[in-house]
């Protein structure tokens, strides 16, 4: 006799993960156990490690494929400037949404935080600093130090140079994409920890702050969650419906593996295979995708770059008693279309956030005052970055006629590994 083998799916693993993790975060701060919050420190931080090893060369070996496999694209230049038009237009949409709720909320009102509480930021972001640190200045530190805007540079200026070069390239582009898939298979193996590894990272967000760090910070937290949220399940499911003329609901069954993920490793360039992969499932050409995917992960920040900044832009000039006007926002909203390439997809929108105040000219302290805060807003922002890292290419594949609708119709909620296998048949 055979029968399918029961398999726990993904999402179910890291919902257990992150239940697991909020129970031993709370039981090592309520009992005071040292060791025990130790442990979950290790723990969530070697699971973020892993991913970042793969950062760099994936970064640049990705952007690189990515640029030579839009020569098996038919208008390849149209579908690349669709994908940034559509970039904009959410990123313009998401940072409208942002500065409502921050206009409307006050959230800097009656927190309790004066100025004093904040601090200047060890690294800050300005104009001159992103313009001028796009081009590196050698081939090795923007590998040893993650420079992820300076390593899109040098990928983007290799991809364009193996496309001049024609036949001649074709050995270096066999071997790119060969580095390419082990990377990605080993960071699939990576992706398969999140359950473990979600719960050192929650377990120690929960034993570090608890809930008292989010009395503070209440109306502000609230802000970048809903504000996500209205994005994640308002924006990109209407714009789905009337734009791409796809149900919004197989998108997220297609989608949702990704987007947990993002939620739990707060990292939109360590998502990137499984967000390529469920992009693809969800009927977008491969050749395609391989360019937009990446291309989303490092510049396509509507959580980070767009709703977060507008948010704490509000935020800050309130504790420190500076008007806003609507000059001002104007700029938060360019920043956020123009600048999100800064936050290059890690961990944390602490550059975004400076570029943001120095553009506007607040007081960089400011970012002092939401650094304690900032693992909670990650999460919820990297999910919403990932999310729009997949919905972007959709509508462009659409409204191009490139997607594959009956792929994205069957498209269903199960676990998505590395191969997509098949049930497995066990004999009885």
């Amino acid at each position: 006799m055979v029968k399918k083998s029961f398999k726990v799916p993904f999402w179910a693993q890291i919902l257990a993960g992150l239940v697991l993790g909020v129970l031993l975060g709370w039981l090592a701060r309520s009992q005071d156990i040292s060791w025990l919050v130790t442990t979950l420190e290790k723990v969530g931080d070697i699971f973020i490690g892993l991913l970042k090893l793969a950062v760099a060369p994936l970064v640049f070996f990705a952007i690189l494929v990515s640029i030579t496999n839009l020569r098996k694209v038919n208008n390849a230049a149209r579908l690349a400037s669709r994908t940034l038009l559509w970039f904009m237009v959410t990123s313009l949409i998401a940072v409208a949404i942002g500065l409502a709720i921050g206009l409307v909320t006050n959230p800097g009102a009656g927190t309790g935080l004066t100025p004093a509480d904040g601090a200047k930021p060890e690294h800050t972001g300005s104009w001159l600093d992103f313009l001028t640190g796009i081009v590196p200045t050698d081939v090795i530190t923007p590998f040893t130090e993650l420079n992820v805007l300076q390593i899109v540079f040098m990928a983007a200026v290799a991809g364009i140079a193996a496309l001049q070069l024609g036949e001649k390239a074709q050995p270096i582009l066999n071997l790119s994409e060969s580095i390419l898939e082990l990377l990605q298979k080993a960071l699939w193996w990576v992706i398969r920890l999140a359950p473990i590894g979600t719960i050192g990272l929650i377990g120690k967000a929960i034993a570090t702050y608890g809930w008292d760090l989010l009395g503070k910070y209440a109306t502000f937290t609230a802000d970048i969650y809903v504000g996500c949220a209205i994005v994640l399940f308002v924006v990109y499911p209407v714009l789905l419906a009337t734009v791409a003329k796809v149900n919004p609901l197989q998108f997220f069954k297609g989608a949702w593996p990704a987007i947990q993920l993002a939620f739990v490793s707060r990292s939109s360039v360590g998502t990137m295979p499984l967000t390529q992969k469920v992009t693809e499932r969800l009927g977008v050409p491969k050749e395609y995708a391989s360019f937009a995917v990446p291309f989303g992960a490092t510049t396509k920040m509507d959580g980070c770059a767009a709703i977060y900044p507008a948010i704490a832009a509000i935020f800050v000039a309130q504790i420190f008693g500076i008007d806003l006007g609507v000059g001002d926002y104007l700029l938060i909203a360019f920043v956020s279309v123009v600048g999100s390439a800064a936050t290059a997809g890690l961990t944390g929108a602490t550059v975004m956030l400076t570029l943001t105040l120095s553009t506007l000219g607040l007081p960089m302290e400011g970012v002092g005052l939401l650094l304690a805060i900032d693992p909670i807003l990650d999460m919820m922002r990297t999910a919403t970055n990932v999310a729009g890292q997949v919905v972007a290419p959709l509508i462009v594949a659409a409204r191009e006629n490139i997607l594959d609708r009956d792929k994205f119709n069957s498209v269903a909620t199960t676990p998505v590994d590395a191969d997509d296998p098949q049930p497995v048949a066990v004999a009885a």
